[in-house]
């Protein structure tokens, strides 16, 4: 299966290829509270990403949200 992942191409064999945006996260590294989800051009709720399926071709941004300030 190939995604495409703010903008790179990444490849998963059947065996490791997640099924949601939840295992996508969880593989990729990325803390779950921490991020935004732009799934194939519409922003995702969090509540959807763990039944939110994913097929060969799909498009992803997932956006860091940093904190800081003064």
């Amino acid at each position: 299966m190939e995604l495409q992942v703010n903008g790179d191409t990444k490849r998963f064999n059947e065996t490791t290829a997640p099924h949601t945006i939840t295992e996508l996260l969880e593989q990729l590294g990325h803390n779950p509270k921490l991020v935004v989800i732009e799934f194939n051009g519409e922003i995702l709720n969090p509540s959807k990403w763990t039944v939110q399926g994913l097929k060969n071709g799909d498009s992803l941004e997932i956006v860091t949200i940093v904190g800081g300030g003064s």
